[in-house]
């Protein structure tokens, strides 16, 4: 059931943007989704200065099924790019510690994934002087809110010229900007502002931080991670996370991640078992990121290999084969469907096709996530 022999050219990269107060863990919690050594982390603010890029694969077990299933040893998962950035702290929006450098590279990501601190450690500063996770998460919304607030105040000065000129486009952003105005300056994110569809195409122009899409990392210690949905600290973040912001919480351990790094699969499997911990948070803040995100996977699959592949939600079918190749776009004659748990359900594709669970879908289709497609095309 392989798309096509063709060269694998990823349509598009998404990137999740790393941040939190200084000694949250950040670089920690980096470095073990990334497996490597690239940001530094060291008991004192601002060790990270320049943001650092990691290529990360997203866990997904419907793989190794498929893959038995088409009887090949070769698996392609697909990935999302995680951007360790510098700690932010209370006034950065006016400047203060890395200020707007921090704040730009924010602008450069697609998604936000804030680490909160949820541990106590006498050996690593808390740049607050106590753990309050709830405040750390303020503290940081706050400062978001406050410089988007300015960035739409400066828009709104150009937007009034110009729609005393006539320019109906920039009529309709003074509009938006109005409504946006009030709704940042009660420190509430502009991804909730009251827009209809069309007036947030036009604040999408704005570049917005609070625009982004957000998900917390609750980083607890090593100690406290099998229990950790039983812990206040982190229960006040997950609270916090959904009654405020829409959005929800994952528990980590930055530091058990860190030393999973190091050891094989199998090591990292009986390490866990004997914490009492029955998955890696990073696995599951990594597929927490890529829906954050709003992606979505569909696959391939044949003897020469399973492959997962990354599309948006709400993608029809030859944007789907586009991500696969520019020409199976551009031939697009259908799409042979099947979705995973048919296929697995069947035991194989003949198997499935005998029961009339392989679809021709055509090019109004919206791909599933879980899709195992053959397309046909034509160039």
């Amino acid at each position: 059931m392989s798309g096509s022999d063709g060269i694998y050219s990823p349509a598009f990269m998404m990137r999740a943007g790393i941040v939190g107060l200084p000694n949250v863990g950040k670089s920690t919690l980096f470095n073990a989704l990334t497996r490597t050594r690239k940001a530094e982390a060291a008991n004192y603010p601002f060790c990270t200065i320049e943001p650092n890029v990691g290529v990360v694969t997203v866990p997904d077990a419907r793989l190794e099924t498929l893959a038995k299933i088409v009887k090949t040893s070769k698996i392609v998962p697909t990935a999302i790019e995680f951007v360790d950035i510098a700690g932010l702290v209370r006034g950065a929006s006016k400047g203060e510690g890395l200020g707007n450098k921090f704040l730009q590279h924010i602008r450069e990501v697609d998604a936000i994934v804030e680490v909160v601190r949820c541990f106590e450690d006498k050996d690593v500063v808390h740049v607050a002087g106590a753990i309050d996770p709830v405040s750390d998460m303020q503290t940081i919304q706050t400062e978001l809110a406050l410089a988007d607030l300015e960035s739409v105040s400066r828009i709104r000065e150009k937007l009034e010229k110009q729609a005393r000129g006539g320019e109906k486009e920039a009529q309709a952003s003074l509009a938006v900007s109005d409504k946006l105005i009030p709704h940042l300056d009660s420190g509430r994110r502009a991804l909730t502002a009251p827009l209809s569809p069309e007036e947030q195409l036009l604040a999408r122009r704005f570049f917005l931080l609070t625009s982004r899409p957000i998900l917390f990392a609750a980083n607890v210690s090593e100690s406290a991670l099998a229990s950790a949905q039983t812990l206040p600290a982190v229960a006040a973040v997950a609270e916090h996370a959904r009654t405020h912001l829409g959005t929800e919480a994952v528990a980590v351990s930055a530091q058990i991640e860190s030393e999973l790094a190091d050891l094989s699969p199998e090591e990292a499997r009986e390490y866990l078992d004997h914490l009492g911990v029955a998955e890696s948070g990073v696995g599951m803040l990594i597929r927490a990121a890529y829906h954050l995100l709003g992606l979505r996977t569909f696959f391939t699959a044949s003897e020469k290999e399973a492959r997962a592949w990354t599309i948006h939600a709400g993608d029809t079918a030859p944007a789907a084969a586009g991500v696969i190749h520019s020409d199976f776009e551009k031939g697009f004659i259908k799409a042979e469907t099947v979705s995973y748990q048919d296929l697995v359900a069947a035991g194989s594709m003949p198997a499935a096709r005998e029961r009339g669970q392989v679809r021709q879908e055509g090019r109004d289709y919206v791909v599933e996530d879980g899709d195992v497609i053959l397309f046909k095309f034509n160039v």
